[in-house]
């Protein structure tokens, strides 16, 4: 499904059989945790994230700007990192979801080390009949994914340039 970047590869955040499903379609290395995709800042609560360590990526919400933090969230989350990378989406629909639904996992929908998909039609080629729906926005081709950073002493580094232009001091 499509979030305010790319399509995603998605499924509820705190059901565990769903997350080792998303681990084993898109073939994605075991330790490394997903991005989850949040509606309001206290649903970091529920991923055993302090929301005041996200007050840089804050400035940035809704949008496009992913922030790594530290977590308490089961390890089946944080894959023994005890980090989560968090992102509140700008796209209302989906956040009214997230609302709904509590936090998701999302994860570029692809096979691990491949393209990313740009549309549901290449989603399809990857993952054939094995997801239970597609959500079609049509091509994504000019999106970029997330800005991907940290917060170190007060400023953020940026891990994975993206649609978010940050200034690293």
């Amino acid at each position: 499904m499509p979030s305010d970047t790319i399509y995603g590869l998605s499924c509820l955040s705190l059901n565990r059989q769903a997350v080792e499903r998303v681990y084993r379609l898109k073939k994605r290395d075991s330790n490394k945790p997903l991005i989850l995709l949040i509606a309001t800042i206290s649903q970091l609560n529920e991923l055993g994230i302090d929301e005041n360590k996200t007050q840089l990526a804050q400035e940035y919400w809704p949008g496009a700007l992913t922030q790594i933090c530290e977590s308490t969230s089961p390890e089946w989350l944080h894959r023994g990192t005890h980090s989560l990378a968090v992102r509140m989406p700008d796209n209302h629909e989906l956040r009214g979801l997230i609302a709904k639904t509590g936090p998701l996992v999302s994860t570029s929908a692809n096979i691990q080390g491949d393209k990313a998909a740009v549309s549901v039609a290449e989603a399809k080629n990857y993952f054939s009949e094995d997801l239970d729906f597609y959500v079609d926005a049509g091509d994504l081709s000019n999106h970029q994914p997330s800005t991907l950073v940290r917060a170190i002493d007060g400023n953020l580094e940026v891990i994975r340039p993206g649609a978010v232009k940050i200034k690293e001091n």
